[in-house]
């Protein structure tokens, strides 16, 4: 666990006692601060009786405090603890503001911070597997699903990888990474936001955060990743500022397993472009990349029978990251991905998809934005509307080829069906496997 003794004898609250929030509370009580907690739910709560005070911060007096740490799944554009933390006059921070400030604390590390709509879990992962394979000390945490407090500090010269949500650097005001990438940025999350301006806005903070001596990575692909890329290069004081588009791995790419696909290849290269900023050769990544394994839920393979490949892309959870899964498997020489689609919508469209459509065989539409999906896309492909997760496994099974892919990329959200986008393809594979399993003389599966 990260402690740090810029929080002793001080007083926090913390709204929000998930994975992030539960990590938060106890790095500050064992950092010797007072901690005032609330959740919605009974459980997490009765978890910390008699040791913080159980109070909502909405309501409870903050004068005194240091700082309200919320959850990044608060809405701060429409939670009233925004109002009541600035009448107070109280700061509404997130756990990565906490790890900021616990930095001076550590031994001497370096941090890199990761961020983008699409990509940043691939490449989070893909820069510690980097950094390790060449013996780097590292530790990864963040988005992707690590709460960095709960980690254990690492020693002299190692360094934290953060993943990056707009919503955690919104509650960040001091992290100067050693450094800081953007992937790419397209409309996601606008509820949270008055617009895609505000959002592209969030983004582009953790840059605003980024100190002199210090790198910037940006990938290519949209105008508000190069808008944003521009402001970076006219600075004189980074060390470096670079725009990659991986064109110069193109020959490398066939050697790297988990790696296919256009938007992989942008992945790696901002990977790559980030270790060797941190003293990596291209010797040591390149004799890494074949070995990296990717990521569960995000391009998994999860069986391979009769010729046909199941993936589960569950994590792609808008038309622009499902995107480049469906570009990833071309026509050879016929449409051959059998496509899962639906869930809950986070728009009407999708469009960023359409490039793509002439890849795709047949279309399996599940869940809320099942209509919708299947009337945008039955002018362009054979559409079935499946509504269950399970019925469209059955059916795409049914109907591929040897050498289709079944591939479950929903572009929408899970919570209308599942719990998360991990529960979600927690059972894709389920499916996958129970309907492979070879049968007994009695018809039952073995």
């Amino acid at each position: 666990m990260i402690t740090s003794q810029a929080f002793a004898g001080k007083k926090y609250a913390v709204l929000g006692l998930a994975r992030s929030g539960l990590s938060a509370v106890e790095s500050l009580l064992a950092s010797g601060a007072q901690v005032m907690a609330w959740d919605s739910r009974a459980e997490p709560r009765e978890s910390l009786e008699g040791r913080v005070e159980l109070a909502d911060p909405v309501s409870a007096d903050l004068t005194g405090y240091e700082a309200v740490v919320v959850s990044p799944g608060v809405p701060l554009n429409n939670h009233p603890i925004a109002e009541s933390a600035a009448r107070a006059g109280v700061p509404v921070i997130g756990d990565i503001e906490l790890f900021a400030r616990a930095r001076a604390d550590l031994p001497a590390n370096r941090v890199v911070g990761i961020t983008g709509t699409n990509g940043k879990s691939t490449t989070t992962s893909l820069v510690a597997h980097l950094l390790r394979s060449a013996a780097v000390p590292v530790t990864v945490g963040g988005n992707i699903g690590v709460p960095i407090l709960s980690q254990k500090p690492l020693g002299p010269g190692g360094v934290y990888v953060l993943e990056l949500s707009s919503y955690q650097i919104d509650l960040t005001f001091s992290l100067d990474c050693e450094v800081a990438a953007l992937l790419n940025i397209t409309p996601d999350h606008l509820d949270r936001y008055d617009d895609f301006a505000g959002y592209v806005a969030s983004k582009e903070r953790l840059f605003d955060m980024l100190g002199p001596g210090h790198v910037a990575v940006f990938g290519t692909g949209d105008a508000e990743t190069a808008s944003i890329a521009r402001k970076q290069l006219q600075r004189t004081d980074l060390r470096r500022c670079e725009v990659v588009d991986g064109h110069d791995l193109v020959a490398l790419q066939p050697g790297w397993p988990s790696l296919q696909g256009p938007h992989n290849l942008q992945n790696a290269a901002v990977a790559v472009a980030i270790v060797e900023s941190l003293g990596l050769s291209r010797s040591q990544w390149e004799r890494a990349l074949p070995t990296f394994r990717g990521l569960t839920h995000r391009m998994e393979r999860v069986a391979e029978a009769n010729g046909v490949l199941y993936i589960n892309d569950s994590k792609a959870t808008n038309p622009a990251s499902v995107a480049p899964a469906l570009a990833a498997f071309p026509p050879n020489p016929n449409p051959r991905i059998h496509w899962i689609v639906g869930g809950l919508p986070k728009g009407e469209t999708l469009d960023e998809c359409k490039p793509w459509f002439g890849n795709v065989a047949a279309a399996y539409t599940i869940g809320d934005a099942g209509p919708l999906f299947a009337e945008i896309l039955a002018p362009y492909t054979r559409v079935s509307r499946s509504e269950m997760l399970a019925n469209a496994v059955r059916e795409a099974m049914a109907a591929a080829q040897p050498g289709d892919v079944v591939m479950l990329s929903p572009a929408c959200a899970s919570f209308d069906q599942f719990r998360d986008f991990e529960a979600r393809g927690d059972q894709f594979r389920q499916i996958v496997e129970a309907l492979l399993a070879p049968q007994d003389p009695a018809g039952e599966r073995g």
